[in-house]
């Protein structure tokens, strides 16, 4: 194997978009993080929210027509295609249907329906 996976600095939250403005509240007003809200276009994200969360990134999603908040995580490879075979050979499902992305990255449940986004460093 001569590929590795690191954890990207990217984490998403994916909120109900009746949950949204509370959970932006609990971020900013209760625990005090600054947050930026981002202009997005996107099919499913009505907003965004982006905040410094230590080394990495937490973007606050609010998303339409979902009842449960889900995290997303960012994994990174030097090899992308390499890293592909290597979990289809593994039983992981590439599922990039989940959401629209450039080609050259993946998309990933595990087992307990977590998604994650594959790229390259």
């Amino acid at each position: 194997m001569d590929f590795r996976f690191k954890g990207g600095v990217n984490i998403v939250m994916k909120i109900p978009s009746e949950k949204y403005d509370e959970t932006v509240a609990f971020y900013r007003d209760i625990l005090l993080f600054e947050l930026e809200k981002v202009p997005i276009t996107h099919p499913t994200v009505l907003a965004t929210h982006r905040m410094v969360f230590g080394q990495n990134i937490l973007w606050l999603d609010c998303v339409k027509e979902i009842t449960n908040s889900k995290i997303w995580l960012e994994v990174c490879t030097e090899d992308i295609e390499s890293a592909t075979n290597y979990l289809r050979v593994n039983d992981v499902t590439i599922c990039d249907e989940i959401e629209k992305i450039d080609s050259s990255m993946h998309w990933i449940k595990d087992p307990t329906d977590n998604i994650l986004l594959i790229k390259s460093k």
